[in-house]
């Protein structure tokens, strides 16, 4: 099943594949981590259940034909256990009735393959602006603010081009401002199953964004981790 590898710029997020298509699965792990995205791939409909209660996603791409489970079953699952992970179906079930189906049982959207990447990675961007409660690819506070779209933040109008880990990183912080997220839950946000994380790793990438942005742009709260001020003050 062809795919057009358009690859665009997008965010860096940690998202869940589930998708037992080899050739597919390989296609879309390699287009979105060069986009600086953490993929965990699952391509076993019984492994896939625990993955989506138990870890931390900004999104599941997820294939209704999957070996020894239903990609539909894991879906309403989901919904039925209160998981609020945006879920985009992708699949070659192109009938109204199936679509239907999976937007009713809690798709937030359907994609039919073949499909180019490129449209892909813009329909996540929508359904994540959609969760957020943005219209447009700003989020953050009066003096800090974050492109979705563009990965640049600005820091009372200086604009700086950040690494796909410290736009996960700042994206994580901005969607709660005020809120305080500890090691362990921002290194969740970064990295996948596959990668290795260094003790200092989230310190590093917190280091680097304040010297460019500011010092006051990210405060630690000791013991405890860091947040974003409210009004970043």
């Amino acid at each position: 099943m062809p795919l057009v590898l358009h690859l665009v710029r997008i965010f860096a997020l940690r998202l869940l594949l589930i998708e037992d298509d080899v050739m597919i699965g390989r296609a879309l792990v390699d287009a979105l981590s060069h986009e600086g995205c953490a993929v965990d791939w699952i391509a076993d409909g019984q492994l896939a259940e625990p993955a989506l209660v138990d870890t931390a996603y900004a999104a599941i791409l997820l294939d209704l034909g999957l070996p020894r489970g239903s990609g539909m079953a894991l879906l309403r699952s989901a919904r039925a256990r209160d998981v609020r992970t945006p879920i985009i179906v992708v699949t070659a079930k192109d009938a109204v009735a199936d679509r239907i189906e999976g937007l009713d049982s809690g798709a937030d959207d359907y994609v039919l393959k073949p499909f180019e990447v490129g449209e892909l990675q813009a329909r996540l961007r929508a359904v994540l602006r959609r969760r957020a409660g943005h219209a447009d690819a700003l989020i953050g506070t009066k003096r800090l603010q974050l492109n979705l779209n563009s990965r640049e933040a600005s820091f009372e109008g200086h604009r700086v081009a950040l690494t796909a880990r410290e736009f996960s990183l700042l994206r994580a912080l901005l969607e709660r401002p005020g809120a305080i997220l500890s090691r362990e839950q921002l290194e969740e946000r970064i990295y996948g199953w596959d990668n290795a994380v260094t003790s200092n790793a989230v310190e590093f990438i917190i280091h680097g964004l304040r010297k460019r942005l500011h010092a006051s742009a990210i405060r630690n709260i000791r013991g405890l981790g860091w947040l974003v001020p409210k009004d970043s003050a």
